[in-house]
């Protein structure tokens, strides 16, 4: 490729077309590729570069603390959850019918995994999605001086196509923090969908925000109107092949041994 032609591509920030033009162009002497078919090639070449570079992008703003798929989920481990119904969730319908799923289920389930594989088929369907724990939203919302400081920290939350909240009852947060939730709740509430991981069933939520047992009635009737629960069981994947040194180690422990 010559000096020129590779300038002009940067120049004109063809990144993609840039290093495939020469592939290219030894490719449409070889089948004698006319033209337009050439052209063709290379702008189809730039524009796939160009969305994989913007789905890299939204991948990153969503914030993600780590990736996973469906097909990395082991379905044979949790036969009270069958892949042909949670597949409806990864269809761009459920963010056009503001839906709303909650997985509630011990660690180590395959909750928040569930919900990274769901946030990042969106991204992929060019959605906007946004994923933060319930503490990360707690603290946010205590870090606020002002109602404008807080309109700030619910703004994006509220505008996203798709909103995740991990871990939710993991840890108790302070009263304040159940109105906000509930301000988020209602502002999404047949606009926008959203995901929520708990460790709590349902009946436990009011605990979490203070005992408040009508605010959380109110985000739950939200949540649930057009939304739906599935409860996993079973033992967490992290302790997979550990669980005679688990047992073993409780055991010592039950005894009064010294297992430091």
């Amino acid at each position: 490729m010559s000096t020129t032609l590779e300038q002009k591509l940067t120049h004109l920030k063809l990144s993609r077309m840039r290093e495939v033009v020469v592939s290219w162009i030894t490719q449409a002497e070889q089948q004698q590729l006319g033209y337009r078919e050439f052209l063709d090639e290379l702008l189809s070449e730039e524009l796939l570069g160009r969305q994989e570079n913007q789905i890299r992008r939204k991948l990153k703003a969503a914030g993600f603390p780590y990736a996973a798929t469906l097909e990395q989920f082991d379905f044979a481990l949790r036969p009270e959850l069958k892949r042909s119904v949670m597949l409806r969730y990864f269809d761009s319908a459920f963010v056009a019918n503001a839906g709303a799923l909650i997985l509630v289920g011990p660690s180590g389930v395959g909750k928040t995994h569930l919900a990274i594989a769901l946030g990042t088929r969106m991204v992929q369907l060019c959605y906007r999605v946004r994923f933060l724990t319930a503490q990360q939203f707690a603290n946010a919302v205590l870090a606020t001086a002002s109602r404008a400081e807080l309109a700030c920290v619910l703004r994006p939350l509220v505008r996203c196509d798709l909103l995740i909240l991990d871990e939710f009852g993991y840890l108790p947060v302070e009263p304040q923090i159940g109105p906000a939730l509930y301000e988020l709740i209602s502002e999404r509430y047949t606009h926008s969908a959203t995901v929520i991981t708990s460790n709590k069933s349902l009946a436990s939520w009011g605990e979490v925000v203070g005992s408040d047992t009508a605010l959380m009635m109110a985000i739950l009737d939200r949540l649930l109107h057009h939304g739906e629960v599935f409860y996993l069981r079973g033992s967490s994947y992290r302790l997979r092949g550990k669980e005679p040194l688990v047992l073993t180690s409780s055991s010592a422990v039950s005894n009064g041994a010294d297992v430091g």
